[in-house]
């Protein structure tokens, strides 16, 4: 099973960026699969999750209303749209997988090596 991130950069405060997740190994549509991110010095910590189900989706309070998780089961791979990018959104942006539920990080069996994300104020 392999998860590979792409779509990270640097933008402006304000701007946006879609990080895609492209998984190959496991049939995305039956798993659970999240998007984590790590600051500099930080914990890390989960950003959003979609279930096997499209309208099974959750944010973490801190990206409600800007950010949007999706799945492209033809291509098997999830997004992340990202706008109204703020600088403390920096981080390195990891994706992760599982058969269980959305949930914390010891439910996700796979993961990516991620991908930087840099919003410059």
């Amino acid at each position: 099973v392999q998860l590979v991130e792409s779509g990270g950069g640097l933008v402006q405060s304000g701007g946006s960026l879609r990080l895609s997740c492209e998984v190959s190994g496991v049939i995305v549509d039956y798993y659970s699969t999240a998007w984590f991110r790590q600051a500099p010095g930080k914990k890390r910590e989960g950003v959003s999750c979609i279930g096997p189900s499209d309208d099974d989706t959750h944010y973490d309070d801190s990206v409600k209303g800007r950010f949007t998780i999706s799945r492209d089961d033809s291509m098997n791979t999830i997004y992340l749209q990202m706008n109204s990018l703020k600088p403390e959104d920096t981080a390195v942006y990891y994706c992760a997988t599982g058969l269980s539920h959305c949930g914390s990080e010891p439910v996700y069996d796979y993961w990516g090596r991620g991908t930087q994300v840099t919003v410059s104020s």
